[in-house]
């Protein structure tokens, strides 16, 4: 009879062992899982961040100078027209998002615009490691350039521009 009982007792403490160390491995195991999920987030995010500025450098691209000839250049309003489109990609999970877009002109050069977006990231692993006690940046920035030819230029341009216009970097 009494080896009946220490089966009974058995069986229980085995459960309760084994509830105590699911217990102190979940977290771990969540934290280890997590790590790769959250490095993955914040390479997508690179690949928006450079899509983003990529399709304001197409916007760019198509734009045309004003004012009165020979003195066409490019102002602000191309410059907004550019940054507007670039911030509306722009995901919201970024912090601190800015766009610079740069105007190469000249005479007899290749010309060309230039797109800067860029973000702040929060790597949930830098949280976890400060809220246990270590040190970690705050965030990560994200930022990407594209440049992209000008579509309306003519054929005898061969050299890029070296003059530049910058307008930004506009934030948000």
């Amino acid at each position: 009879m009494s080896s009946a009982c220490e089966n009974d007792n058995k069986g229980k403490n085995q459960r309760g062992q084994s509830i105590v160390e699911i217990t102190l491995i979940t977290p771990l195991l969540l934290i280890a899982l997590y790590v790769p999920a959250d490095f993955g987030i914040a390479f997508f995010m690179g690949n928006v961040v450079q899509t983003a500025a990529r399709e304001g450098a197409r916007i760019g691209s198509g734009l045309q100078k004003s004012g009165k000839a020979p003195d066409l250049t490019f102002s602000s309003t191309q410059a907004d027209t550019v940054k507007t489109e670039v911030m509306s990609q722009l995901p919201d999970y970024l912090a601190n998002k800015k766009v610079t877009v740069t105007f190469f002109t000249g005479v007899g050069c290749l010309e060309f615009v230039e797109v800067n977006a860029q973000g702040d990231y929060n790597f949930f692993l830098y949280r976890m490691m400060r809220l246990l006690g270590g040190t970690a940046p705050d965030s990560v920035t994200i930022s990407r350039t594209t440049q992209m030819h000008f579509k309306y230029q003519p054929y005898m341009n061969n050299d890029y521009c070296t003059s530049a216009v910058t307008y930004g970097p506009y934030s948000l």
